[in-house]
């Protein structure tokens, strides 16, 4: 028998549009037209002004045959011109790709010619890297210069265009288009890989849309926040707060370099309420100098990705106003994934225990479908045992489409209907996974797996340790054996010796490190520690 709610009840203009978060972008400048939507230094767009230069954009990369399929690059900071081609470029139905501005040429020039850049967007403080990738790229993209007036940069000029002069060339009332289909891509990011060329991950509408949502319930996000960017907007598109911010009407504060007494000022004049950001970032606040710190009289919630800090840092950034929220995912998860989220009654639990609970990744995002820890040979979930080691997998809309013109990896990265994360975590009794290595960081030690992860955590317990890092050094005997890498706090001394005896005291021997190199470590534009460097100087060492 046919299903009758199956028969004459179609989809119509009137009761199905596709999802993207451009829609929420039209609805703030109309509902609170007059709102500041952008501050940067001196500049104010409200959120009027804002919507009408995302239009005049689109509209000039439409009259430049910019659109479907087309990609637009852009290499820019966090810059008012970079929150406005997260609109513009995809509101003239092109793909919009952010590059990292810490990137060399060669790696530029490879994802220009991958991407088949149509139009490149680019800070003339970047120009001696992006004139040395344009030369060595195959595709020869339409250039458009942006100078930082606000902050006085004003470099080499490589482009046709001027960037103010290029958005003043489009229509004010330009009749964006909505995509045909929420599974077009809107993004374009690539991976930081290791080795070989970066994989390109492709987001869509229907995604980002989604993501939007997720962003504003898992940071608390109320109506009309104050977002401080201290997160690079070339990283997975900002964690899609470009766009979220739009769906409850807040306010960017954008800020061109991460400095402490920029954070402070911002904070302290602005009324921050939301950052987001690596360790890196926690470690930029709490060793400012007194010079450099502002008062502020309210809490501002940061959220925080990559390992979680110890507690000692926990503690200090409670003490200096800042609610923490621990989030985990990845590229190819449009940033977060997944959520520490925080039951009231854990406040009453003795520190240890308390501790125990904020280390871990948590639960899928509230637009994430499925998150477990399973076994990849056969895809088997672990037992919910909190010590069955198994890989992080996800399931949902706010994971890729896929890796841009890679069918192999993508086929691998989809193996068994999950995307494999390559992370190595447990299953917690309450449904909460907590990782303990990246597949390739796992250190297998005479047959023994020990977790990089672990081990650090036990190394930044130690009052002089500002930064740890642990991989795997060959080793005759035993295959491998752990090599902690080492940043000492300002003034702290320590010896080897010393760092060896606190791990003995706190873990089995045999997962305490056998060599100790002080040094500092190695870091991407993101603030995450870059292992495979440090894998080579162990080898080295």
């Amino acid at each position: 028998m046919a299903n009758p709610y199956d028969i004459g009840l179609g989809k119509t203009a009137a009761n199905y549009q596709p999802l993207t978060p451009l829609v929420f972008l039209a609805r703030a400048a109309g509902v609170h037209p007059h709102h500041t939507a952008v501050i940067y230094g001196g500049q104010r767009y409200s959120y009027a002004e804002f919507y009408t230069r995302c239009r005049r954009l689109a509209s000039a990369l439409a009259g430049h045959r910019i659109g479907a399929g087309g990609t637009v690059s852009v290499m820019l900071a966090n810059t008012p011109a970079m929150l406005e081609a997260h609109y513009g470029v995809p509101m003239a139905g092109a793909v919009l790709h952010t590059i990292n501005t810490r990137l060399d040429a060669p790696a530029v020039a490879f994802m220009l010619d991958h991407a088949d850049t149509a139009v490149l967007i680019a800070d003339t403080e970047f120009a001696p890297v992006i004139r040395e990738a344009l030369a060595l790229a195959r595709v020869k993209p339409v250039v458009i210069d942006y100078a930082d007036a606000e902050c006085g940069l004003d470099g080499e000029r490589l482009g046709q265009f001027d960037y103010e002069a290029f958005v003043a060339s489009g229509d004010p009332a330009y009749a964006w288009q909505m995509p045909s289909d929420e599974w077009n891509a809107i993004a374009l990011n690539y991976t930081s890989g290791t080795t070989g060329n970066p994989k390109g991950v492709v987001y869509h509408h229907r995604g980002a849309h989604l993501m939007c949502y997720a962003n504003t319930l898992a940071t608390g996000m109320g109506q009309h926040p104050v977002y401080l960017w201290t997160l690079p907007m070339f990283h997975c598109n900002g964690w899609c707060f470009p766009w979220s911010l739009s769906l409850v009407a807040g306010t960017h504060v954008c800020l061109r370099l991460v400095r402490s007494k920029a954070i402070y000022d911002a904070i302290a004049e602005h009324q921050v309420t939301h950052l987001s950001g690596a360790p890196f970032v926690m470690a930029c606040l709490l060793n400012a100098g007194e010079e450099d710190r502002r008062p502020f009289d309210h809490r501002v919630a940061f959220n925080h990705a990559a390992a979680p800090p110890p507690a000692a840092v926990l503690a200090r950034m409670d003490e200096a106003g800042f609610e923490l929220t621990h989030l985990y995912g990845l590229t190819e998860t449009y940033g977060p994934a997944t959520l520490n989220e925080w039951h009231a009654a854990w406040d009453e639990l003795a520190p240890e225990e308390r501790l125990a609970k904020r280390i871990r990744q948590g639960v899928r995002y509230h637009a994430l479908e499925d998150l477990t820890v399973m076994d990849p040979e056969t895809m088997a979930r672990v037992p919910a045992d909190g010590d069955t080691l198994g890989e992080v997998m996800f399931r949902g809309n706010i994971v890729m489409k896929g890796y841009l013109k890679n069918a192999e990896a993508t086929e691998a990265a989809f193996a068994g209907g999950w995307f494999h994360s390559g992370d190595l975590g447990v299953m917690h009794e309450d449904g909460y996974i907590q990782l303990k290595d990246r597949s390739k960081d796992i250190i297998i030690s005479g047959g023994e797996n020990i977790s990089s992860i672990e081990l650090e955590d036990v190394l930044y317990k130690h009052p002089a340790v500002l930064a740890a890092a642990v991989v795997a050094k060959p080793d005759a005997k035993w295959g491998e054996t752990p090599c902690a890498f080492i940043e000492t706090r300002p003034g702290a001394t320590v010896t080897a010796e010393e760092i060896i005896a606190w791990c003995k005291e706190k873990l089995a021997r045999y997962k305490c490190p056998r060599y100790v190199v002080f040094t500092e470590l190695p870091k991407t534009s993101t603030g995450k520690i870059q292992k495979f460097r440090l894998r080579e100087m162990a080898k080295e060492s």
